[in-house]
């Protein structure tokens, strides 16, 4: 077995970490992506009230989508099964392939400690509440550019989610620009371009954090800074491979949220990463849909303390920036 045969990363991951020299730094700290859950990690699913997935539409845009529901809502019979007793919204509209046998990311984040931990794996079975996750790779992640907010119940807000005005629009809705340029937090969903029964390849949801206008809206074209983070370079990794994307904005103030998806590129050394204080890299993202969903979300929580990683990192300056 060669060394990439049994290494936890694809062939894309690997490529990003070589380009940055951090291979062997990187494999030190590597063996604590494992192929089962963690005592803790199961513990720590089971009291979030909402998870967010990455799930892939019949196009192969994958999606990054939230899933709400009371504490306990997911559970772990077993450190390879997750079970959650509800159902992703808009799996119609968004045209999901959201089946048994699917590959689906998913990332637990509790934003009140910092504490995040993510799972890769298969939709196992289906049913007319909920669902099950087949759990193939499950890892943390460390506290680094999550804001602490304190989610609560939104009050005289219905059990479920009204998406029956829900519409898809080219690019970037256009009610949804100030959202973006003054969000702290969003999440994004990544897909490696061959998904097969290789653990390895499928779908990721992640987060990304910064400081209020660390977003740029140019057109129907998102930059964002990527920050030093685990050096793990899933996200950018998923990006070389395929490019496809999916963005989940939330409006924790309101509850309103963008979902977008389209195709990404990192910005290698791009002249704007210096007008950024702290960013390593650039990403852009072209979206192709979008869809913003007013009061999408049952829960909501002012922003109580911004990240202290981001005190080393500053906003973007009035000019555009220009892809090469």
């Amino acid at each position: 077995m060669t060394q990439q045969e049994n290494s936890p990363f694809h062939a894309a991951e690997i490529a990003v970490q070589e380009r940055l020299g951090v291979v062997d730094q990187v494999a030190q700290y590597s063996r604590g992506i494992r192929k089962a859950m963690p005592m803790q990690h199961r513990e720590f699913f089971g009291g979030l009230p909402f998870i967010v997935l990455g799930l892939v539409d019949t196009q192969g845009y994958p999606w990054c989508m939230p899933l709400f529901g009371e504490e306990g809502f997911i559970s772990s019979p077993a450190d390879t099964r997750l079970e959650l007793r509800a159902l992703p919204a808009l799996t119609h509209l968004l045209g999901l392939n959201f089946a048994p046998g699917q590959k689906v990311g998913a990332l637990g984040i509790q934003l009140s400690t910092r504490r995040r931990n993510r799972v890769n794996g298969v939709i196992g079975e289906v049913t007319a509440t909920g669902f099950s996750i087949d759990v193939e790779l499950s890892f943390g992640n460390c506290p680094k550019y999550i804001q602490t907010r304190d989610l609560q119940w939104a009050k005289g807000e219905p059990a479920a989610m009204d998406v029956d005005n829900a519409a898809i629009v080219a690019g970037i809705a256009e009610n949804a620009k100030p959202l973006i340029a003054q969000s702290d937090t969003f999440f994004i969903a990544s897909r490696t371009k061959v998904i097969d029964r290789d653990p390895r390849h499928g779908v990721d949801a992640s987060h990304r954090g910064g400081k209020s206008g660390f977003v740029k809206v140019e057109g129907d074209t998102l930059f964002f800074p990527d920050f030093s983070g685990n050096r793990f370079f899933n996200t950018l990794g998923n990006i070389e491979s395929d490019g496809r994307v999916g963005l989940f904005f939330p409006d924790f103030s309101t509850g309103s949220a963008l979902l977008a998806v389209g195709r990404a590129e990192v910005l290698w050394d791009h002249p704007s990463v210096n007008e950024f204080e702290g960013a390593q890299r650039i990403i852009a993202v072209k979206v192709d849909q979008s869809t913003y969903l007013e009061k999408f979300m049952p829960m909501t929580g002012e922003l109580q303390e911004i990240s202290p990683a981001l005190d080393g990192t500053g906003l973007w300056k009035d000019h555009k920036v220009a892809q090469r």
